[in-house]
């Protein structure tokens, strides 16, 4: 794995961070590593270039309180994977488990801050992997990456270009296409009314339907502890600098 990729993988996640004056600070060493990046498009280059700036001159209290209305408010934006795909069933619990274990067999160990499946703390284990591990992991999640980057464009996010540059590493910034539509059409989660919905309790469903929902939550978070199984091979390269710029026109 070149350096180039794994600086570029720990800057998207410190621009997931919430917001502290470090960022601020380092805006000028994280323009200096995107531009460096030939592996993203010239346009996402600059929009990442642009946001860092903007960044740097934000209030941080301004910061803080977008990233907290962002993020802490409602789940379709949640930075945490597993959310994504089992909500809080406990399906995620044993995701979280075998996720963890993929950690701790790479030596990558975790402290207790965050949980397994938070998307900084992911992106920090794969800057430590080589570009095929990388790739792979990227191909098993650019479903919940192309809802992410939805989502966040919707709500006019300047996060939205982290999961799109993540895609973009595999040549799937595409995929986020299919999911713009739909992210306009859902109600959204994070106000007042729906925060209060999320306590009351829902049904229980006894049905053959609700069986088969259940055996499909459960297939698909087992995609990513199964990162070994083949997938296939345009999901998961990372594109070398050379085929991004014949792709986009750029001067190789």
């Amino acid at each position: 794995m070149t350096d180039t990729t794994r600086r570029s993988l720990l800057a998207l996640a410190r621009l997931l961070d919430y917001p502290e004056a470090e960022l601020r600070l380092a805006a000028d060493e994280l323009v200096a590593i995107f531009l460096a990046e030939r592996r993203l498009p010239a346009a996402l280059r600059e929009a990442l270039v642009g946001w860092c700036r903007r960044l740097a001159a934000t209030p941080l209290l301004d910061l803080q309180a977008d990233y907290v209305a962002l993020f802490d408010k409602g789940r379709a934006t949640s930075l945490l994977l597993f959310e994504h795909v089992h909500g809080e069933s406990r399906d995620r619990g044993q995701a979280m488990v075998d996720l963890l274990a993929e950690y701790r067999a790479a030596g990558f160990e975790l402290d207790a801050r965050e949980l397994p499946d938070h998307l900084p703390l992911f992106l920090e284990y794969l800057s430590t992997r080589d570009d095929a591990e990388i790739g792979r992991w990227l191909g098993e999640i650019r479903h919940i990456l192309a809802r992410l980057a939805a989502r966040l464009e919707e709500r006019e996010a300047g996060h939205a270009l982290v999961p799109l540059a993540l895609l973009a590493l595999i040549g799937a910034e595409g995929d986020v296409a299919v999911h713009r539509e739909p992210a306009k059409q859902e109600p959204r989660d994070d106000t007042p009314a729906a925060l209060d919905a999320v306590w009351e309790e829902e049904a229980v469903r006894f049905s053959a339907a609700s069986d088969e929902d259940c055996a499909l939550q459960s297939a698909e978070g087992r995609r990513l502890a199964e990162r070994k199984r083949a997938t296939p091979q345009e999901a998961v390269r990372i594109l070398d600098p050379v085929s991004v710029s014949a792709s986009f026109g750029e001067p190789s």
